[in-house]
């Protein structure tokens, strides 16, 4: 039986065919491998959003939720004149101006006053509650050192934390001479401002926040 040979015309048009097949087929490749690439990606542009979300003021590392500085986590250094820090803008003018007074005396004797932690949101204190509570075991033994956000006089900008030993040594000395006062026999940083200490002296301290009638409310 005789064979016809295909033509010219039919081999190219074959050709053609097997091009296109073939272009078709490599950009259905490209497809899968781009959908697959951006599907594995997704889920952690999404956890990151949520992420931030979660916690607008936090700084790459930090875990979710975790304060800073606008809601009173003070920076390392940071003194009473620090005015660009929201834990000592946000304190009590009255109390303000006593600690400005008193540590620009104590700089006299070559004294400097650092903040140790001033103001704080109360979703600040919550969460200090909450880690105090988890380190001494209970909430009674907690309230010896943490007062809740509805008590706390850090929350109304009411006290201040007074770092390094030889200004709060200052201060139990002079204290009462600008109207501060340490209120807690076991937190000698803590300190507050009382006007009538100037002419009487400071009140009887309490043992611990548990004994303050501020905190049983």
């Amino acid at each position: 039986m005789h064979r016809t040979q295909p033509s010219a015309r039919t081999t190219a048009r074959r050709i053609r065919w097997l091009v296109v097949a073939g272009l078709i087929t490599a950009a259905a490749v490209i497809t899968v491998v781009i959908a697959a690439a951006l599907g594995h990606q997704l889920p952690q542009s999404s956890s990151t959003s949520a992420s931030l979300a979660a916690s607008p003021h936090a700084s790459p590392g930090e875990p979710p939720g975790a304060p800073d500085e606008a809601d009173g986590v003070v920076p390392d250094g940071t003194t009473v004149f620090d005015d660009s820090v929201p834990a000592v803008a946000e304190l009590d003018p009255g109390l303000l101006k006593a600690l400005r007074r008193a540590a620009n005396a104590a700089a006299g004797d070559g004294v400097e006053f650092s903040v140790n932690s001033g103001w704080r949101s109360p979703a600040y204190q919550d969460r200090l509650l909450r880690e105090a509570v988890a380190k001494y075991g209970s909430k009674d033994e907690a309230a010896r050192w943490v007062a809740t956000a509805a008590t706390s006089p850090h929350v109304s900008g009411d006290a201040v934390d007074i770092g390094r030993s030889q200004a709060t040594a200052w201060l139990s000395r002079h204290g009462a001479e600008y109207g501060l006062c340490q209120i807690y026999e076991n937190e000698p940083w803590h300190y507050e401002l009382r006007s009538e200490a100037i002419g009487h002296g400071c009140p009887r301290l309490y043992a611990d926040p548990t004994e303050d009638p501020r905190m049983q409310q």
